[in-house]
């Protein structure tokens, strides 16, 4: 018998059914399914895994962080655990009798991990020496899943072993950080704070673009503004621009005002080509999908859904190249059978396919593209969504130039320049395919040199310089990747975590005040833990070892001997760093006055982790409110007209942001008078 291990119970399933062809025996092993097939290779049990099944720990005596000294942990060898027991145990009662075993986990660092730490473990305890092969896809459809099973290849134990690092270096800076920060700032069981090698540097991004916002100084400035018309009206200013001078902007505005004609002097006509955009990265996919109104997690986890069910290649990918394998002219037929028949004939009908290329070639996996067409019905909603973002994408960049036409004209108003740019399509080319370029079309009438137009009016405006803006979440998964912070398959989880801490919320991601305060404790006291380069680094030495160029042991080493200086600094200022969080923890969670004794109310969390109003005179006076647990919550100073408990503005997960009373047996609660924002 083989044993065919996957990483996932919905994979499992799919590869069954392609490899035994729809003929699946499903039985449960203690509670977990297994597939039984005849496949090519003989007699097989296909199971699926739960993504890791071991976790890396530190041994149960390490656990009191009270009672153990966090730099003790650096020096500590960490253990591999059992946590998914009953996968573990039909594990090994599959290998009693395997000859064989092939794992068909995702092809990617964490994958290899995944599969070969799994099947050691079964190994080491079972006594067995099957042989082990690999088999490796980018799709779970029957062609790459057959191609791959009749082309098995070995384990990449260097893959592996950088997966393996990079648990190890998370785990260490993880633990000994928020363990040291959280015992300082009194933070402790569910109130911990947590730090990370790769999460602290992240946040550090977020916050320190909201302190260039917060610094930032509008500074006035003027423009002259003009609408003119020939048929039909359109925009046009002067020619300078931005005038920083007021008395220079008023001196000019009072020669053209009343102006009613203004003379044609010069006119240029452009065309331009411009080239389809480049196959989907892990990246740009993610770019991409989060200005559709989806997180970044959302929209990866979407991506891995569709990937599983068989509809799209793997998402997780750097590539930006077509390999020449890949038969583009017959994803497109497939395509012929779905919503984008008209467009999917339409490319089959150019003489030839010429994709664009984007700037990086990998060898793993192929940029992010369609590879099963759904029946009518069967996505919906934001899954719907994010496949035809795929699919259109993918024919985008099979798609010709479009070529687009630009206008520019310069006019005399009373011997000042004004002027006018328009921008048309004059053959949408690839932007037919994808609409989600958007494209502000200026439609000019036609002039020549030396005619007038009518002046309808000018106008004097005073405006204000702008902040720079917040980093969305697909900007920040960009910068991550510029900066080397995480990986392609990471980037998106870091983000999600550092919401699901209290660090940042809303969208696009703002720091919250525990969020800062942790930064500027970090960047005062630590500095290493919160700058990008030391974690780029790292990421740099695990990519080493996964190309075979790098001991494991020695990047380990490396990260243990820079931890040691980060940590005797932080113990160096410890009382300064818990101070400077207590302080700001202590205002990020006040909530105007407790109605019966006057003292402050706070937020708290309850033993099962429910955040509640609570007063600060606990336990003298036990006033206290619910809140909403989902959505996020601001602190206001003012109190209930009717009642006079503490008013929040509460911003559910959909909808507006609404200022409300706390008391659930208020009158404006009751009668749901919240005021709108």
């Amino acid at each position: 018998m083989i044993l065919i291990v996957c990483e996932k119970e919905n994979a499992a399933s799919r590869i069954a059914r392609i490899l035994g062809k729809g003929k699946v025996k499903r039985e449960n092993l203690g509670g977990i399914p297994i597939y039984r097939i005849n496949s090519p290779l003989g007699d097989a049990a296909v199971m699926g895994l739960r993504g890791h099944i071991l976790n890396l720990d530190y041994p149960p005596e390490y656990n009191q962080w009270t009672q153990v000294d966090p730099e003790e942990l650096i020096d500590v060898e960490p253990r591999k655990v059992l946590t998914e027991k009953r996968r573990g145990n039909a594990l090994l009662k599959l290998v009693e009798s395997a000859d064989g075993i092939i794992i068909a986990t995702d092809y990617d660092r964490e994958g290899e991990l995944i599969g070969k730490e799994a099947v050691e473990w079964a190994l080491q305890r079972t006594g067995r020496k099957p042989w082990i092969k690999r088999a490796r896809f980018s799709a779970l459809t029957p062609g790459e899943i057959e191609r791959a099973f009749r082309n098995l290849t070995e384990v990449d134990d260097n893959l592996a072993s950088s997966a393996e690092v990079r648990q190890y270096v998370d785990l260490l800076w993880g633990a000994v950080l928020t363990r040291m920060i959280s015992l300082y700032s009194g933070r402790l069981g569910r109130e911990f704070l947590s730090v990370g090698r790769v999460q602290s540097p992240t946040l550090a991004l977020i916050v320190d673009r909201e302190k260039e916002i917060a610094a930032f100084k509008p500074t006035p400035y003027w423009e002259i503004n003009a609408v003119m018309e020939k048929g039909l009206s359109f925009p046009s200013k002067h020619a300078k621009g931005r005038f920083t001078d007021e008395g220079e902007a008023k001196s000019i505005y009072e020669r053209v005002r009343g102006a009613e004609e203004a003379a044609v002097r010069d006119l240029q006509v452009k065309i331009r080509r411009e080239r389809p955009p480049t196959p989907f990265n892990t990246t740009s996919f993610l770019r991409a999908a989060t200005s559709l109104g989806l997180s970044a997690a959302r929209a990866m986890s979407i991506a891995e859904d569709l990937y599983t069910r068989g509809f799209i290649s793997y998402p997780r990918t750097d590539n930006t190249v077509y390999p020449p394998s890949l038969d583009l002219k017959g994803i497109l037929k497939a395509l012929l059978n779905s919503q984008f028949s008209q467009d999917a004939k339409s490319l089959l009908e150019q003489e030839s396919l010429k994709p664009t290329r984007g700037k990086t070639q990998a060898t793993d996996h192929p940029p992010i593209h369609p590879v099963g067409v759904p029946k009518e019905g069967e996505l919906k909603g934001r899954e719907k969504k994010v496949y035809e973002l795929v699919v259109r994408r993918f024919m985008a960049t099979l798609a010709p130039e479009a070529v687009l036409k630009t206008t520019r004209v310069l006019f005399d108003v009373r011997e000042e320049p004004f002027v006018t740019s328009g921008t048309t399509v004059v053959e949408p080319g690839w932007r037919r395919y994808y609409p989600y370029s958007k494209l502000n079309e200026i439609l000019l009438p036609e002039m020549k040199v030396g005619e007038s137009v009518k002046v309808v009016e000018i106008k004097l405006e005073k405006k204000m310089t702008k902040p720079p803006p917040r980093y969305s979440q697909g900007g920040l998964v960009e910068l991550m990747e510029k900066l080397g912070l995480g990986t392609k398959s990471t980037r998106h989880e870091i983000i999600q975590k550092l919401y699901s801490r209290g660090y940042v919320k809303s969208s696009p991601p703002t720091p919250t005040r525990m969020g800062i305060a942790l930064v500027e404790a970090l960047e005062k006291y630590a500095k290493d833990i919160a700058d990008h380069g030391m974690t780029s680094r790292l990421e740099k030495e695990m990519e080493e070892v996964a190309a075979g160029k790098r001991d494991p042991r020695e990047v380990i080493e490396d990260s243990r001997l820079l931890l040691k200086k980060v940590v005797e600094r932080l113990k160096e200022n410890s009382e300064n760093v818990g101070e400077e969080i207590r302080k700001a923890l202590k205002e990020d969670i006040r909530a105007g006055r407790c109605p019966r004794c006057g003292a402050e109310m706070m937020e708290v969390r309850s033993k099962w982790g429910k955040r509640y109003l609570r007063c600060s005179n606990y336990p003298r006076c036990g006033k206290s409110y619910p809140l909403p647990q989902k959505g996020t919550v601001k602190y206001t100073t003012d109190s209930c007209p009717h009642c006079r408990a503490p008013m929040i503005i509460y911003k559910p997960p959909r909808g507006r942001e609404v200022r409300m009373c706390v008391n659930p047996s208020c009158p404006s609660v009751k009668e749901g008078k919240h005021e709108k924002k």
